[in-house]
């Protein structure tokens, strides 16, 4: 498996907290079936986006771990002005192993009424925004015709492995289930943060998608997706586990 959103290195954010508990964290990746994880430390006001920084502890975990999991380059990127500004400048700099793919989060607090018109930018820039976990946010919930209409303008939505199994609440897995069987769930990834409750491990969310889903669904959302992010290819964007649902998606969360 390839995990796109983890916060495995220590000191950046509010991940990891040490090299011993970075290495632990791959170590478990690696344990439980993932080849390649992508690090992706804040950018935001409160974290600096630093690549040399994060380019030099990338390589220090990568040491001390071995060849596996393989450790890449990406960024928790948040849409705030500089950020935006900083992104358009500079395309490859937040993106996935300096491609074009971008994780998105959005703050719980407010859904920027211009976010349609930077995604705009951004997609004009040739960056291609992912936005993370919408399942745990209760006004993207709330606002799901917006997250339809990006991903009409060309964006993809990544849900988090532990939404799927309860560990973010009932409405959150109801969500993120809502998205995977109408086709908007493009990826599944660990946000890991620690590896007691925020873990690295994918093994457990991959068998439930297979389980609930089918393996083709499994193997696109926690394989294929992924790894052609890392390498910057094309992406199945209609994963639609089951046909046939009476209403879309978002109107049962009007």
């Amino acid at each position: 498996m390839v995990d796109i959103h983890s916060h495995i290195l220590y000191g950046l954010d509010d991940g990891a907290r040490t090299l011993e508990q970075s290495v632990a964290m791959a170590r478990m990746a690696a344990e439980n079936g993932t080849t390649d994880i992508v690090a992706t430390p804040h950018s935001n006001q409160e974290y600096v986006f630093d690549p040399e920084a994060i380019g030099a502890r990338i390589r220090e975990v990568q040491a001390a771990v071995g060849d596996v999991p393989r450790i890449h380059r990406g960024c928790d990127f948040h849409l705030h002005t500089e950020n935006i500004r900083d992104a358009l400048e500079n395309p490859s700099k937040y993106a996935i192993n300096q491609g074009r793919y971008v994780l998105v989060e959005f703050s719980d607090l407010l859904i920027p009424n211009t976010t349609a018109d930077t995604f705009a930018l951004m997609l004009g820039a040739g960056m291609i925004p992912i936005i993370t976990h919408p399942e745990r946010n209760a006004l993207l919930r709330g606002r799901a015709e917006k997250l339809h209409a990006w991903v009409g303008m060309g964006c993809l939505i990544q849900v988090t492995a532990g939404s799927l199994l309860g560990a973010w609440g009932k409405n959150a897995g109801k969500f993120a289930a809502s998205l995977i069987e109408e086709g908007f769930a493009h990826f599944v990834a660990s946000d890991a943060h620690d590896q007691k409750y925020r873990t690295t491990s994918l093994r457990e969310a991959f068998e439930f998608v297979r389980t609930k889903w089918g393996i083709d669904t499994a193997q696109t959302l926690f394989l294929n997706n992924p790894r052609a992010v890392l390498d910057g290819g094309a992406i199945e964007r209609n994963v639609k586990a089951q046909p046939g649902a009476r209403k879309k998606w978002f109107e049962r969360w009007r």
